[in-house]
């Protein structure tokens, strides 16, 4: 009786170890979920500033701090903008409320492909300084992409209140954290 009482205890401690493991251990789903959180919030801030520039003293400002908006027209300018904040909600919002999750590693794509073509047209005008994060941003997406898409992919799930509770907690986040710093700098900065 007793050996099998501290084969129990062993067994208990041995699970005990292994949670204790599980919990601090890298996983691939949490590198993605960090790096959809990163670059979502990054492409949304980024994205609305050029959304920004649909007011025509913003735009007429703009090249002054950033030189390659002078050789882009105003509306493309805009529309780049608009699939970045929209890609970035994307990398983070159908995933999380579990509603239609494959628009996830959809987003990332269009963000690696705005990143390439981006990418491009840095080379074709010589601004080989803005390469690299364009790259970078792209080889980001490109990992989310296939993380999303075919290693851990979000399983749909029924919508429920605290998703979307949580969901739109992420909205405001995003407008107060990354939209609102953007809009306030581009409004009262001088370029």
């Amino acid at each position: 009786m007793n050996g099998h009482v501290s084969t129990n205890l062993l067994a208990v401690e041995d699970r005990e170890q292994q949670r204790r493991k599980r919990g601090s251990r890298f996983t691939l789903n949490g590198a993605l979920w960090s790096l959809q959180a990163l670059i979502g919030f990054f492409f949304a801030g980024s994205g609305f500033g050029k959304v920004l520039l649909y007011d025509e003293a913003l735009y007429a400002a703009a090249p002054r701090a950033v030189a390659w908006y002078a050789a882009v027209p105003q509306p493309l300018i805009v529309f780049i903008g608009v699939c970045e904040v929209l890609g970035g909600i994307g990398l983070i919002l159908p995933a999380m409320a579990k509603v239609r999750p494959m628009l996830t590693p959809l987003a990332a794509a269009g963000l690696t492909l705005t990143m390439i073509l981006a990418a491009g047209f840095h080379i074709i005008r010589g601004e080989y300084a803005l390469v690299p994060a364009n790259l970078l941003l792209g080889g980001v997406t490109a990992v989310i992409t296939a993380g999303r898409w075919k290693l851990r992919p979000v399983a749909a799930a029924p919508v429920t209140a605290a998703r979307v509770f949580a969901s739109l907690a992420v909205l405001v986040a995003l407008a107060l954290l990354a939209c609102a710093p953007t809009w306030y700098t581009m409004t009262n900065a001088s370029f």
